[in-house]
C-alpha cells in the first residue's frame, strides 16, 4: 500500500520531507518520477523472480482465450528445451499448453511426487495416450496428462520431466500448498415464481455444463426458454440456451426430471449471471437461479468450432443446423450449415400452413454431400411417410420431378470441413412451379426444418430431428438479423439398446403382425443399423423380434399392417424375402429383379408385383400430445412400449402361411410391400436342438467340468487312499 501511494501527488509516506514546500518544484517532480521507476523495477522484479505462486497470479491475470482449468504456471525449463503451459483440469488431471521438449534424452517420463522437489523418489505419469513409454519430441503441443491409480492433485507436490537414467530434472512445476483443484460446484435453487418452476440444488459440471436435478415447470407458457444474461435479475436482454436436446424451441412441461443444459456456442459460466426460465412473449421471469462468480470448476471438453457464414443474415435452428439468407432482386440466396453425419441429409423450407409450421403440404430443400458433390433437391411434402404410388400418383415425401414440378433450386458451394457441412443455393422468390411455395418479403414466413439420415437410395429417412413448435422468419428485414453461435461438440457416450428379442420356442407356430414406432436410437435403429421410417412390425408383442422357424413346418402370420392402398403411411402388406431392406414396391424392375420373393407377392400377367397379405390396420400408437423425440429416454422397450395406445380395425386379419423348405437360405426377412426398412431377420433352421444346445453351450461345459474333474477329487477327499 505504501508502494502504491508514493506516486500521489502529495508525495507518500516515505518521502514527506522531499514534498516540503520548500523544495523547488522541479526538484519534486524529479523525485516523484523516481519513485514511480522504482515501483515498476520492483513489480517487475517481483514477476520475474517472485515465489512460483506469486508469478502465477501475475501471469493468470494476464491470461486470456478459452477457460482451461486453474493456471499452475509455466514449466521451469532446465534441459532439452522443455516448455509450457501447465494447468489443472480437475482433480487428477493436467492440461498442458504448448509443449515443447526436444525428445534427446535417454530415459524420459512425465515423472511427478510428494517430495519438496523432483528425484528418484516418485512415480510415472502416463503421457497424453495413457502409455508409459519414454518420451518423444514435442512441439508445441497440447493434451491431457491424468495421473495413475486415481491418485489426486493435491497428494502431489511437482510434475516435471525427469530423466530416470540420469536422475536430471528437465523442467518442472510446483503445486502451490492449499491448492484446490477444479471441481463441479453446487449452486442454488430455482426461484418459485410461478408456472411451479422449482428444482433442486443444481450442480455446475464444467465451465460450459449444468446439471438441474429435479426440474420442474408446467409448460403452459407462451414462448418460454431457457434463458440467460448478465445483471442482477433476469431481463428482456438475454438470450436463449438451448435445451438438453440442442432445441431452441419453447421449452416443453417438466415434471421433477434431471437435465443437463450446455451454454451455447464459446459462451461460458464466467459470461453469465443467471439463468431463467423466460416468457419474451410477456417478458415475465417465471424463476430462475443465480450464478456466483469465480467459480472454481473444470473447463468443458466441448469442442468449439467458430463458424463463419457468407450472407448477412442468420439465424440459428438447433444447436447444430442455422440458415443464413440474403435477398436479391427476384431471387433469394441460402446457406445451410449443419453439424451432422456424413451420411446425413439438412432440410429446410416453406411451410404448408401459413398460420403455423407445418410439414404436410410444404415445399422444402434436402441438402446433403455425399463422397463426389453435393446436393439440393427440391421436395413436395404430402404425406409424413416415404414417396409411394396410391392409385397411379405419388405421395409422401417426394422429389418434386416424380410428382410432375420442377427443382426450383440451383446449387451454388458446398463443403465438409470438421464435421460441418455448408451448402449454398439459390431459388426465385416465386417460382412458375404449382408445387413451390412463394417466399413473402412483405410478411413474415412459416418455415419447417429437419435433419437426420438418408437412407440406400440417398432419400430422406424419417428425420431424427425437428422442431414441435412455430418456427417464423421475416426474410426482408432493414437491418441484418443474427442470432448463429459457434458449433459445439462433445463425446457422447454409446446408446444403451434396448434388449434384442429371439423367438425360438418350437411350439410357437402363429405370429401377430401389427405396427407401431420405431422407437428413437434405442429402438429400430440402433437394434438393425438401419436407418428408420418412422414405424416397425411388432410381433406377438415385440419390435421387431428375430424369429427362428423350422424347415418343413408351416408358420402362419395374422397380419395387420394396413389394407387401404389410398393411405401411403398406413398400408403395409407383408412379404418375406432374401433383401434386408425391403419396400420392394417401391424398387426398380432391375433391383427387384435382383431380389428373392418367398412370400407376401404375386405376380400379374404384365409381371407386376401384387401382394398377399395386406391386413387391416393394427396400429400402436403415441398418446395425444407426446413428443417421440423423447423415445430414447424410455431405458427398455417394455416401458416403452407400456406408454402406447393400440388401436385395432375390427376385422379378421390377413393370413400368409409359409413352409420353409430346402432351398429357402438360412437367414430371411420379413419386411413391408410398400415401406422400407421395417421388419428384420427369420433364420431358417434344421432343428430346433441346436439352439437349445447353443443356449446351455457353457452350462454343458461346466457340468462336465465338475463331472470329470471335482466329483473324482471330492470321492478322493471323502475317501482317502491307506499308506
Amino acid at each position: 500500500m505504501t508502494l502504491r501511494h508514493q506516486g500521489g501527488s502529495d508525495g507518500g509516506v516515505l518521502c514527506h520531507r522531499c514534498t516540503s514546500s520548500t523544495q523547488p518544484l522541479r526538484l519534486r517532480r524529479r523525485l516523484q518520477k523516481q519513485q514511480l521507476v522504482s515501483v515498476a523495477l520492483f513489480l517487475l522484479f517481483l514477476t520475474a523472480f517472485g515465489p512460483p505462486s506469486a508469478r502465477a497470479q501475475v501471469e493468470d491475470e494476464e491470461e486470456d482465450g478459452p477457460y482451461r482449468g486453474k493456471y499452475l504456471g509455466k514449466l521451469n525449463s532446465y534441459h532439452h528445451q522443455v516448455s509450457g503451459d501447465v494447468y489443472a483440469v480437475n482433480e487428477y488431471t493436467f492440461l498442458i499448453v504448448g509443449f515443447n521438449y526436444d525428445g534427446n534424452g535417454a530415459d524420459t517420463f512425465f515423472w511427478s511426487g510428494a517430495s519438496n522437489r523432483p528425484g528418484p523418489q516418485g512415480f510415472i505419469v502416463p503421457d497424453e495416450y495413457g502409455k508409459t513409454n519414454i518420451l518423444d519430441r514435442y512441439h508445441n503441443k497440447d493434451f491431457t496428462l491424468s495421473l495413475p491409480d486415481r491418485k489426486k492433485i493435491t497428494e502431489i507436490k511437482w510434475l516435471a520431466v525427469y530423466d530416470l537414467n540420469n536422475q536430471n530434472n528437465f523442467g518442472d512445476v510446483y503445486i502451490p500448498e492449499e491448492f484446490e483443484p477444479p471441481r463441479p460446484q453446487l449452486g442454488g435453487t430455482f426461484s418459485k415464481r410461478s408456472h411451479n418452476v422449482s428444482s433442486s440444488s443444481i450442480e455446475i459440471l464444467d465451465s460450459k455444463t449444468i446439471r438441474i436435478k429435479d426440474f420442474t415447470y408446467d409448460g403452459r407458457g407462451k414462448r418460454t426458454f431457457f434463458w440467460t444474461g448478465v445483471g442482477a435479475q433476469p431481463s428482456s436482454r438475454g438470450s436463449k440456451m438451448p435445451d438438453e436436446r440442442g432445441y431452441l424451441d419453447p421449452i416443453r412441461r417438466y415434471n421433477k426430471e434431471n437435465i443437463e443444459l450446455e451454454l451455447p456456442g464459446d459462451k461460458t459460466i464466467f459470461d453469465i449471471d443467471w439463468i431463467s426460465i423466460y416468457d419474451v412473449a410477456d417478458n415475465e421471469n417465471y424463476g430462475h437461479v443465480l450464478i456466483n462468480d469465480g467459480l472454481n470448476v473444470p473447463p468443458s471438453l466441448v469442442k468449439v468450432t467458430p463458424f463463419e457464414f457468407s450472407l448477412p443474415n442468420c439465424r440459428q435452428l438447433h444447436k447444430d443446423l442455422q440458415v443464413s439468407w440474403e435477398v436479391f432482386g427476384p431471387q433469394i440466396t441460402f446457406q445451410l450449415s449443419g453439424q451432422v453425419a456424413a451420411n446425413d441429409y439438412m432440410s429446410f423450407g416453406i411451410s404448408g400452413s401459413d398460420v403455423s409450421s407445418q410439414m404436410i403440404g410444404s415445399d422444402v430443400v434436402v441438402a446433403y454431400i455425399d463422397e463426389i458433390r453435393g446436393y439440393t433437391v427440391d421436395y413436395n411434402i404430402t404425406s409424413l411417410a416415404p414417396c409411394v404410388q396410391v392409385l397411379g400418383q405419388n405421395k409422401g415425401v417426394c422429389r418434386d420431378d416424380v410428382v410432375g414440378g420442377l427443382d426450383s433450386f440451383q446449387l451454388n458451394t458446398y463443403s465438409r470441413k470438421e464435421g460441418i457441412n455448408t451448402i449454398s443455393f439459390r431459388r426465385i422468390l416465386k417460382s412458375s412451379d404449382d408445387g413451390d411455395k412463394e417466399i413473402f418479403l412483405d410478411r413474415s414466413n412459416y418455415v419447417v426444418w429437419a435433419f437426420g439420415q438418408l437412407d440406400s437410395n440417398n432419400e430422406p429417412a424419417f428425420h431424427t430431428h425437428y422442431p414441435k413448435s412455430d418456427i417464423v422468419i421475416d426474410f426482408n428485414t432493414t437491418e441484418p438479423v443474427n442470432d448463429c453461435f459457434a458449433f459445439t461438440k462433445r463425446t457422447e457416450a454409446p446408446v444403451q439398446l434396448w434388449e434384442r428379442t429371439r423367438i425360438t420356442d418350437a411350439t410357437v407356430r402363429t405370429f401377430n403382425a401389427y405396427l407401431g414406432p420405431s422407437g428413437g436410437l434405442r429402438g429400430y435403429q440402433g437394434l438393425t443399423g438401419h436407418v428408420s421410417s418412422g414405424l416397425a412390425w411388432y410381433i406377438n408383442g415385440y419390435m421387431i423380434p428375430e424369429l427362428f422357424l423350422k424347415r418343413g413346418l408351416t408358420y402362419t402370420f395374422k397380419v395387420r399392417g394396413g389394407n387401404n392402398p389410398h393411405s401411403p403411411e398406413h398400408y403395409h402388406p407383408l412379404v418375406i424375402t432374401d433383401d434386408p431392406q425391403g419396400g420392394f414396391d417401391r424398387l426398380s424392375d432391375a433391383k427387384q429383379s435382383e431380389i428373392r420373393v418367398l412370400a407376401g407377392v404375386e405376380f400379374t400377367r404384365r409381371g407386376r408385383p401384387k401382394p398377399t397379405a395386406a391386413g387391416p390396420l393394427c396400429l400402436s400408437r403415441y398418446p395425444p400430445n407426446y413428443d417421440r423425440r423423447l423415445d430414447d429416454n424410455f431405458s427398455t422397450f417394455k416401458k416403452f412400449n407400456r406408454s402406447l395406445l393400440t388401436e385395432c380395425v375390427d376385422e379378421p386379419p390377413a393370413l400368409l402361411e409359409i413352409t420353409p423348405n430346402i432351398t429357402w437360405p438360412d437367414t430371411v426377412y420379413y419386411n413391408s410391400f410398400t415401406h422400407g426398412n421395417m421388419g428384420w431377420k427369420i433364420h431358417i433352421v434344421d432343428s430346433y436342438t441346436n439352439l437349445r444346445h447353443s443356449g446351455q453351450s457353457r452350462l454343458t461345459v461346466w457340468s462336465w467340468t465338475f463331472a470329470c474333474v471335482l466329483l473324482p477329487l471330492l470321492v478322493l477327499l471323502a475317501h482317502p487312499a491307506k499308506c
